[in-house]
């Protein structure tokens, strides 16, 4: 029997992919749906029509049997899985594949492969569930470097150690969601963060790139959620005190998380569970505008109600969902505990819902169901979905950020108008842009936007870089971030060196340093290598 392989260019896996037949019969839906007229379907090109370079580099016969330089391995470790990372694999420009993967079993394996990366001058690029969508995991060089090999974090898994007294885990770094959470629940426990990448994104990703889960107030972020990390440098082991706070100077673990590989592999990780929520109550709330709801939101998150999912999707994106009707912005609430019942809590949200003007949603006559269950399915699917808008000619990318509240009516009519006009320009009529609230906090919201666009063949990348370059630019001259937590990587470089101050920029090279001398550690990310 034939291994279950990952698609070498999409979400998923390779029997997940529909025929082409099936395709084509998706189109007359998909464009009502995104509301763009869609006349034909292209085929992604087979892994064994893709003209893929040569290795510029042999495997060194002392690592030999934990790496390997096949064909479909070095195509699914070339990109990762943002639009353009998606639309380059479609087509088959692996322009800059690793010249091998390597698979170390335990940190000696690593330190072997790292070793010999520093020795020769070699780019080490991590990778986790290669789910990046900021450019993360390409295999880029750095300045002297001869080749690129990625390092495949999957044998670094698994449920290590739990402490159900602390309630803490430790868990591998090439744990993926399901796994971990499948390993948890046996004990009754839960980590409770959950990304749209959850399904192949993995516990050392998330720590590397901040990643922020699918639960709105209060533990947001992994670091939330992280107790101590461990990681092998090219210098050595680094390693964080496990402790619940401390003061002592700025934390280890909290200089790895966001780290994005440029000072070293993350190998495992103690993390605060919880056991399972026991109860639980939902409900989507109507507001006539956007804004509006906005309102309603800011006072939520200021409340002390602190409910577990409190998303606002404006009127277009709640449609694209199939969650609401076209006509009012839609806020997906939700309240959980794992000791106690919440629907005190959901009734005093629910009345300053109210008192903003929301209405309930009603559940759909047909079907079943309300607007909460169909927008989390969307969610969970919008991955998969954006494969087949690639294969239908549609732009169908993202960008978030976060601004504090008194700034975000006038920062959102801003965001909006110049993400149209770039639509307009780069693409003619029938582009839309939507927005949403993933995050919220007492003291701002995380926007979420969404733009769908009629691509030009064999032009999606530039299309889509045009677009890029004047959201982003907005975002930092409104005084925004350029990612609440989707990262840095390469695609975001230019608009982090503007948002970061240059003493902090030297003292993270100067860590870098210390940790990578060669440089050798994921160049191109965060900061420039030494020398």
């Amino acid at each position: 029997m034939s291994e279950r392989r990952r698609k070498h260019w999409g979400w998923g896996f390779e029997d997940q992919q529909p025929t082409l037949e099936q395709t084509r019969a998706a189109v007359p839906t998909i464009s009502e749906r995104v509301g763009i007229p869609l006349s034909h379907v292209e085929e992604p090109v087979p892994l064994e029509q893709v003209e893929l370079p040569a290795p510029r580099l042999p495997i060194p016969p002392a690592l030999a049997e934990i790496c390997t330089d096949e064909r479909h391995e070095r195509a699914a470790h070339a990109l990762g899985k943002s639009y353009m990372d998606v639309v380059r694999g479609f087509r088959g420009r692996f322009e800059s594949p690793p010249d091998f993967v390597a698979r170390p079993r335990h940190e000696q394996d690593l330190e072997r492969v790292l070793e010999w990366c520093s020795t020769e001058r070699v780019a080490a690029i991590p990778f986790g569930g290669g789910t990046s969508v900021v450019g993360g995991v390409t295999p880029q060089l750095g300045p002297g470097q001869s080749g690129a090999v990625s390092i495949d974090l999957a044998g670094f898994d698994g449920l290590l150690e739990l402490d159900d007294v602390s309630r803490s885990a430790r868990i591998g770094a090439g744990t993926t969601g399901p796994a971990l959470e499948a390993a948890l629940g046996e004990h009754g426990m839960t980590l409770r963060h959950f990304p749209q990448s959850f399904e192949y994104s993995t516990l050392g990703g998330w720590i590397a790139t901040r990643a922020g889960g699918h639960f709105a107030t209060l533990w947001t972020h992994i670091e939330d959620l992280l107790e101590s990390a461990r990681a092998i440098t090219p210098s050595g082991a680094w390693e964080s005190r496990r402790l619940p706070g401390s003061g002592a100077g700025p934390s280890p673990d909290r200089l790895l998380a966001g780290s994005e590989g440029v000072l070293g592999v993350i190998t495992s990780a103690w993390v605060r569970v919880q056991p399972r929520p026991s109860h639980r109550a939902s409900a989507g709330v109507r507001f006539e505008t956007f804004l509006r709801g906005a309102e309603c939101v800011r006072e939520l998150s200021q409340s002390g109600l602190h409910p577990a999912n409190c998303r606002l999707l404006d009127a277009g994106e709640a449609a694209l969902t199939t969650a609401g009707d076209g006509g009012h912005a839609l806020l997906v609430l939700g309240f959980e505990s794992t000791d106690h019942e919440v629907e005190d809590a959901m009734a005093r949200a629910l009345a300053i819902c109210a008192d903003h003007g929301g209405t309930v949603a009603p559940r759909r006559e047909k079907g079943g169901g309300d607007a909460v269950e169909s927008w989390r399915g969307a969610f969970i699917g919008a991955p998969y979905v954006r494969d087949l808008l690639v294969a239908a000619g549609v732009i169908s990318e993202t960008f978030e950020t976060a601004v504090t509240w008194e700034r975000f009516p006038a920062f959102h009519a801003r965001v909006m108008e110049v993400a149209r006009e770039a639509v307009r320009e780069v693409c003619g009529a029938g582009g839309s842009v939507f927005c949403r609230l993933t995050h919220v906090y007492p003291d701002g919201p995380a926007p979420y936007f969404t733009v769908l666009a009629p691509a030009r063949r064999g032009e999606e990348i530039e299309q889509w870089g045009a677009i890029k370059q004047a959201v982003s630019d907005v975002l930092i001259e409104r005084g925004a971030t350029i990612t609440h937590h989707h990262a840095v990587g390469r695609d975001h470089r230019p608009w982090y060196d503007r948002q970061r101050p240059d003493a902090f920029a030297l003292a993270l090279r100067g860590a870098k340093a210390a940790v990578d001398p060669a440089g050798v550690m994921n160049p191109g990310v965060l900061v420039e290598p030494p020398g």
